[in-house]
């Protein structure tokens, strides 16, 4: 029964040990080690690994993208007003690598020294330097932006492991009265803005109204002008149709007239080569023969005398 007792005893021991030595690691995450309160050098991946009970604990570090909340953050403006930002998300990532330098620096709980910590004092940094009025309204779409790029250069400097992909910053809480009037405030904004948004609309239509008349009259004017330059095309086609038929006419005319004189000259140098003196004696002689009588009788009639006494 002793040896049944001590056995079962071992066993029990045995599987305490197992039990407490044996750890997973989650997928994403980093295992660091701590012996009697010191970190140790080693680190471990994802899967199961044994270490030593009761001596050796270990914490698993993330190292994939989280997103880490930062709640109910008090900041006083330049004005003296308290306001609080009910919250504020931080999404970033840790490098692998860099896991053992920043948990040796800041522990395991990194994120509350490099990142809630951080987020208040800068917050804080920003209401002092503004006026509730620029940090509700004005300035509150930059203050993302703003917080982001002065995280990421603080952890640049201290932890470069870390980066900060984007913050996310709630509407703050201002003081109830100060709600109303801004509330107020914006309900008067809209209605102004309703109505420039009215008048631009009236203005718009008395513009495209007006665009339309000059459209139209243009048209008009231009129709107008096609009109008076058809009729003025017409009256120069008219004018150039009696211009070509007139020239027409005088040229048949000059034409007709030079025939005419051509002929004329023609017969007038025919006439000068024709009628030669010789030619005209000729023609004279065919005269009188042509005119000859016959007399009978003792006596010539006395109109011929002097053609008969002619030597």
């Amino acid at each position: 029964m002793d040896m049944i007792a001590l056995s079962g005893a071992l066993v029990l021991a045995f599987v305490v040990v197992i039990n407490f030595s044996v750890h997973k690691i989650e997928e994403g995450h980093v295992g660091v080690y701590y012996r009697g309160g010191a970190l140790l050098s080693h680190t471990s991946p994802p899967g199961f690994h044994m270490m030593v009970p009761f001596i050796t604990t270990y914490r698993s570090v993330q190292v994939t993208l989280q997103t880490d909340e930062v709640k109910n953050v008090p900041c006083g403006t330049s004005g003296g007003v308290m306001i609080y930002f009910d919250r504020i998300e931080v999404v970033n990532i840790l490098n692998r690598d860099s896991v053992y330098d920043i948990v040796r620096n800041y522990t395991a709980d990194y994120d509350k020294t490099l990142i809630f910590n951080k987020v208040h004092h800068e917050l804080n940094q920003f209401c002092s330097g503004h006026s509730l009025h620029e940090v509700y309204i004005d300035l509150f779409d930059q203050i993302d932006e703003n917080l982001k790029t002065a995280l990421q250069r603080d952890l640049n400097e201290m932890s470069p492991g870390l980066q900060v992909h984007s913050v996310r910053v709630t509407k703050p809480k201002i003081p109830e009265a100060i709600r109303k009037n801004y509330e107020l405030m914006e309900a008067e904004k809209t209605k102004l803005l309703i109505s420039i948004q009215h008048q631009k609309v009236v203005e718009k239509d008395a513009e495209t109204e007006r665009k339309k008349a000059i459209i139209e009259a243009e048209k008009v004017s231009q129709v107008s002008k096609i009109q008076f330059d058809q009729k003025i095309m017409e009256k120069e086609s008219l004018q150039k149709m009696s211009e070509i038929e007139d020239a027409m006419h005088v040229a048949t005319q000059r034409s007709r007239a030079d025939a005419d004189f051509y002929q004329m000259k023609t017969q007038a140098e025919s006439n000068a080569l024709l009628l030669t003196p010789q030619y005209l004696e000729l023609k004279r002689y065919e005269a009188i023969a042509n005119n000859t009588k016959m007399f009978f009788g003792t006596e010539i009639p006395k109109v011929f005398w002097p053609q008969v006494m002619a030597p």
